[in-house]
């Protein structure tokens, strides 16, 4: 167990199926009784489920207790339209957003704005901020994004961020603590002095962690591959990965963390298990939640 017991986040994607729907309800009900401090819900590429994103939102909203950071992006949307979507959670009792520019929808190889909207997520904090309604977090780089010649420039972009009015940021997943801590001193350098919450990602599938790892620009330590490979053959890919993150939050923690947001890809047991070995357990009865 983690000599400090940390505050803890999820993240959720919405459901597209019935059966999804009911996978995120059983997620939902295994995690929030662990009193997270928010949880969120993110946008598909390209915006396709904004629907869906405002549905599950405001059902978690309203039926689970717990407070909801809804993802808005900037893509393929006028200004008004994802302003009176920011509205829409205002008068639902919903008051965070995760503010982001956005992936480009599927087949398109950059990000363009779209011609009435946002052309990035600057111009968006900024039209959010001033409305006054919201606690804004947006995205953090500790690895460069691919869009990024270094990190350097992934820090100063998140100056400019914090400075359009962000409270906090939630950083990609990555690997090793040092990568954290390397960025966290090089924002503190820079003047960034919000909270930025490391995104921590429980490995359920490596080979679907690595290539979403690729996709984002991840760097990938030799040493992991051949750890998967090794318990692969062993039968032990569960155990392994359930060590690999409690080991990486309870580096984090030492490293004077206080607080991690786990994408969940709405499979709650390893993240659950490594919340537990964190000494994060249960504040209510499942009975209790929904």
């Amino acid at each position: 167990m983690s000599p400090v017991t940390p505050r803890v986040s999820f993240e959720f994607f919405p459901p597209k199926s019935l059966e999804a729907s009911f996978r995120l309800w059983d997620t939902l009900n295994v995690l929030s009784p662990l009193a997270p401090t928010f949880v969120s819900v993110t946008y598909g590429a390209g915006g396709t489920t904004r629907a869906l994103t405002h549905d599950a939102v405001k059902t978690i909203h309203a039926n689970y207790g717990v407070e909801v950071a809804a993802h808005l992006t900037c893509v393929d949307a006028t200004r008004e339209e994802t302003l009176e979507i920011a509205e829409s959670y205002a008068a639902a009792g919903v008051t965070q957003i995760v503010a982001l520019r956005g992936d480009p929808p599927k087949g398109q190889g950059r990000f363009t704005p779209h011609a009435e909207g946002f052309a990035n997520s600057i111009e968006l904090i900024e039209a959010l901020a001033k409305t006054g309604k919201f606690h804004l977090r947006v995205g953090a780089y500790p690895d460069p994004h691919p869009e990024a010649q270094s990190m350097q420039d992934c820090v100063d972009f998140l100056k400019r961020k914090i400075d359009a009015g962000a409270s906090s940021a939630i950083t990609q997943f990555f690997f090793e603590a040092e990568t954290f801590f390397r960025f966290r001193d090089a924002c503190a350098a820079s003047g960034i002095h919000a909270p930025i919450i490391p995104g921590i990602l429980p490995i359920n599938s490596w080979k679907g962690v690595r290539k979403f790892a690729e996709m984002c620009g991840t760097p990938i330590p030799a040493w992991l591959d051949e750890a998967f490979d090794k318990a692969g053959r062993d039968g032990r890919e569960q155990l392994l990965a359930t060590a690999l993150a409690t080991e990486l939050c309870s580096d984090l923690i030492a490293g004077g963390v206080e607080d991690l947001h786990f994408y969940t890809l709405n499979a709650p047991d390893l993240t659950r298990d490594v919340c537990a070995a964190l000494g994060v357990t249960p504040k209510v009865a499942l009975s209790e939640v929904a």
